[in-house]
């Protein structure tokens, strides 16, 4: 892996928080991914599960951890099955993760090669009541492939019909939204690295530039420091591409006078940042594109202060659209008649300011969380708020990444990202 070793006290403490979740006499189970092909012999590049690497930091295909917390075994009640690498695979691919540094980076003692699995399973099968499968239940999830851990389960509730079933994805959902400091310390890295990227086309973006090349310059700055990628596909939206709002071409070229929007995260240890800036392409706002610009950073400012213990979500975007709505009024993009006749399903300001404003942010983009709940003190969120505007052929978002704290504002990992239109205008013209 490109990034430094995490300590593996990290996945020790998520184990043990999941457990602590676990109904009696229960075990988990949780699958890497599959490497997915491409035709002939050509693959994607593996990603790892998140699930299972939050649990055990095995970053590696076909690995399967087990969780069996009242196992008459101790040393069944952590188990890692990995595929057993020798000196012909170490050739070939790569070194695999022996039993020894399985340990190291798990701190789980139990490791089998994965032709025992099903001798094991059997064991343990007929020591406990129920297993937990692990299906993904994001509310944004729209999956057609089968996965691994979709053929895991099929055969699992085949062989063993007669044990309950109960869903990991409760537990996870909460779990994984309340990051532990390692896990914020991580994130800030991917920000960190997202910055040298911003930085890094400031002084490269000019009339004449192709989104490709920009879309180039931040990854070459990703690799250079760890990252293995960007945490998304990114957005370089110049002129009237910023108002398609998951806009990934990058294929034309950046005219004077345009603003540029830019979408762009780096990963880190499979942990996202999630930014977004907008920039002039002469290195200049005009004065419009400044008055619209410092609109977005307002309700930016004004709805991060919104992101406290407590807070409900949806709530959170009605007073959002608040703020936007008094922005689009002093804007003259909508009129007080549009506020009163509008639509409590879709209000007035929607015309200009159409998805949400913030999301959790984490080992996915769009990270674990569950929404009906209230916000709690170390989740991250994104808050990106926006104005569209074909008629004028330009669109400004602007996003940072927070920590929510127990009191107070929330720590923002991109305070050293530029955002004000000064700061802004002074680099690209230094």
């Amino acid at each position: 892996m490109k990034y430094s070793p995490i300590d593996k006290s990290l996945f020790e403490t998520n184990r043990a928080k999941f457990m602590a979740k676990m109904i009696p006499n229960s075990l988990a189970v949780f699958n890497s991914n599959d490497i997915y092909p491409i035709s002939a012999d050509s693959a994607m590049p593996f990603e790892q599960h998140r699930d299972i690497f939050y649990l055990s930091g095995v970053d590696q295909e076909e690995s399967i951890l087990v969780l069996f917390p009242d196992c008459p075994k101790e040393k069944h009640r952590e188990i890692l099955f990995l595929k057993e690498t020798n000196e012909h695979i170490a050739i070939w691919e790569g070194e695999k993760l022996t039993k020894e540094k399985a340990f190291e980076t798990s701190g789980i003692k139990t490791v089998y090669w994965l032709q025992d699995m099903e001798k094991i399973m059997f064991e343990i099968m007929t020591q406990c009541d129920t297993v937990y499968i692990n299906t993904n239940e994001h509310y944004r999830a729209n999956v057609e492939t089968e996965t691994r851990e979709d053929r895991f389960t099929k055969w699992l509730k085949n062989k063993y019909p007669s044990h309950s079933v109960a869903k990991s994805s409760p537990i996870l959902q909460r779990l994984r939204s309340i990051k532990e400091p390692t896990e914020i310390d991580l994130i800030q890295k991917a920000c960190d690295i997202t910055e040298k990227g911003f930085r890094r086309i400031l002084d490269f973006v000019k009339p004449g530039v192709w989104e490709f090349e920009i879309e180039a310059e931040f990854i070459h700055e990703f690799l250079r420091h760890r990252s293995k990628k960007f945490a998304y596909t990114p957005i370089i939206a110049s002129g009237n591409n910023a108002n398609v709002l998951h806009y990934i071409e990058n294929n034309q070229k950046c005219n004077a006078g345009d603003l540029i929007l830019m979408d762009v995260g780096a990963e880190y240890a499979n942990y996202s940042s999630d930014m977004t800036r907008s920039v002039p392409v002469s290195g200049r706002f005009s004065e419009r594109q400044k008055a619209v610009y410092n609109a977005v950073l307002h309700v930016k400012n004004e709805a991060t202060k919104m992101l406290v213990p407590g807070t409900d979500w949806a709530d959170y975007h009605v007073e959002v659209g608040k703020i936007m709505t008094h922005e689009l009024l002093n804007l003259s993009l909508i009129d007080k008649a549009d506020v009163q006749n509008e639509n409590p399903e879709w209000p007035a300001y929607k015309k200009y300011f159409m998805h949400g404003t913030s999301h959790h942010m984490g080992l996915d983009t769009h990270d674990y969380g569950i929404l009906t709940e209230p916000m709690q003190a170390n989740m991250v969120f994104t808050v990106e708020p926006g104005i569209y505007i074909p008629d004028e052929s330009f669109g400004i978002r602007l996003e940072d990444d927070v920590v929510i704290q127990q009191s107070g504002v929330p720590i923002n990992l991109m305070k050293n990202i530029p955002i004000e239109v000064e700061e802004i205008e002074d680099i690209m013209n230094s």
